[in-house]
């Protein structure tokens, strides 16, 4: 069990330190961050928390997944690990273009 949490269905309102706030009576909270839009710069709906330790952390998913926040329903499982993006992710090859200079 990871000490890291996903926490989904956040509030656009949500910030960090009111999402550590809500997950702190559970154990030590190390990191708290509503992870957000990097251009925009508004929250993307979801955050990550990370505990001192595995068992505080089971113990926020027991009691926070399900719960409201800032009126939303919070979704909180164990943070998985990022898979690294596959290939070069499409695009392919050489541009469209015109045809072929025809012959004159």
């Amino acid at each position: 069990m990871s000490n890291k949490l996903f926490v989904g269905g956040l509030s656009w309102n949500t910030t960090d330190d009111g999402l550590r706030a809500a997950f702190e009576q559970f154990g030590q909270v190390t990191d708290a961050k509503v992870i957000t839009d990097r251009e925009t710069g508004r929250s993307r709906g979801f955050g990550f928390v990370t505990y001192g330790n595995a068992e505080d952390a089971q113990s926020a998913i027991a009691q926070m997944n399900g719960q409201q926040l800032d009126g939303r329903t919070l979704n909180v499982n164990e943070a998985r690990e990022r898979r690294p993006r596959a290939g070069g992710g499409g695009g392919g090859g050489f541009g469209g273009g015109g045809g072929g200079g025809g012959g004159r």
